[in-house]
């Protein structure tokens, strides 16, 4: 099915509009870097790649990616894309929708689910709704900032509504502290009219991956998927002040490592990884997503973030050898190269009429 696709890669060229008030925060690069080496790798795997320059270099993400325009999209298209791998922040009113109404190939989310369960407040909530073990929490805002009560104990969590990795995160352990803290955050309007306070977890952190319904390549053998599926949990360590650190200052597997068969084997692992499942479901993915749970002193889990976007980065340019992202991470366990996780990547594209 690979053999007659051309595929192009979409990067973020700019801030995805204000939403309800509420702001998120651009990565620098607009995952250009994760790109390309999407891009370098699907291209040493035999795949057909359309790039904006004819003869890329290894060593320059742009020459790999198209900007997620219109023109940008366009220029692809006249260059022979047949599948857009949408690398990107998408929203409602993005400019892929009206190619996706038209037909076109993509491998990614869709635009309006992104729109909807970016948003962790809507999202924590519909997960509790349904039973899923989400941290307490409170929503902040400009209006009852000055007003708003918690009804659980410090120390507790600050972040933005729509968040990006770890940025604006912070650990708080008093009232004053927090106060200081959400005025800061609200003054620089980095992240808009509203905030998100939670009860800090001080247990294990792991981050899940999950994989979409389809057929997968696994071991030389190819293997159906009729539900939701999980990748073997990533542990996270070294936290710097109670929270992982963004990929960008500390590389993820300086920090991170996959649980063992043994751990993964235990009653609690498989439990939260069927509850991931789940929350997959719930938010119709339809690709990767990635959730990030942590146990309270207790050791029950907790799922705190979905990531509707997990960072795809990859060791595949010879310049980033320490750049395996988390899911990277959790595919190697069952096997996968970079290059198998993005290949059965690209085998769950889907279309207007598939999806």
């Amino acid at each position: 099915m690979t053999d007659k696709i051309a595929v192009a890669i979409l990067y973020q060229a700019s801030k995805p509009p204000v939403k309800d008030g509420i702001v998120k925060p651009m990565k620098p690069g607009g995952y250009a870097d994760s790109g390309a080496d999407i891009g370098y790798c699907l291209l040493h795997s035999n795949i057909a790649v359309i790039t904006p320059e004819t003869h890329p270099s290894v060593d320059v993400d742009l020459d790999w990616v198209f900007p997620d325009t219109t023109q940008g999209i366009e220029l692809a298209l006249s260059k022979g894309a047949t599948v857009f791998w949408l690398n990107t922040v998408l929203y409602s009113g993005h400019p892929i929708e009206s190619f996706i109404e038209k037909g076109i190939m993509v491998v990614g989310q869709t635009p309006e689910n992104v729109d909807l369960y970016d948003d962790k407040w809507t999202t924590n909530n519909l997960l509790r709704q349904r039973n899923l073990p989400t941290p307490q929490s409170i929503l902040v805002t400009t209006e009852n900032l000055k007003a708003f009560e918690l009804n659980f104990p410090f120390p507790v969590v600050t972040k933005p509504i729509r968040g990006r990795g770890s940025e604006g995160v912070t650990l708080v352990s008093s009232q004053s502290e927090l106060s200081e803290i959400l005025n800061a955050m609200f003054a620089t309007e980095n992240y808009g009219a509203a905030l998100y306070v939670e009860e800090y977890l001080s247990g294990q952190e792991l981050t899940i991956t999950i994989m979409p319904p389809g057929n997968y390549s696994i071991n030389n053998s190819t293997k159906h998927y009729a539900n939701y599926w999980c990748l073997p949990p990533v542990k996270r360590f070294n936290h710097q002040n109670g929270i992982a650190p963004y990929n960008g200052t500390v590389a993820v597997i300086n920090n991170s490592a996959v649980l063992s068969s043994e751990e993964l084997a235990t009653p609690k692992i498989q439990t939260l990884c069927k509850q991931c499942e789940t929350a997959a479901e719930l938010v119709n993915a339809k690709a990767p997503i990635r959730i990030d749970c942590r146990a309270n002193t207790e050791g029950n889990y907790f799922l705190f973030d979905l990531n509707m976007k997990p960072n795809m980065t990859g060791a595949s340019r010879p310049q980033r050898g320490d750049q395996d992202s988390l899911t990277a991470l959790a595919a190697r366990q069952i096997g996968w190269t970079y290059a198998d996780l993005l290949l059965n990547m690209l085998q769950q594209r889907w279309t207007k009429a598939s999806r």
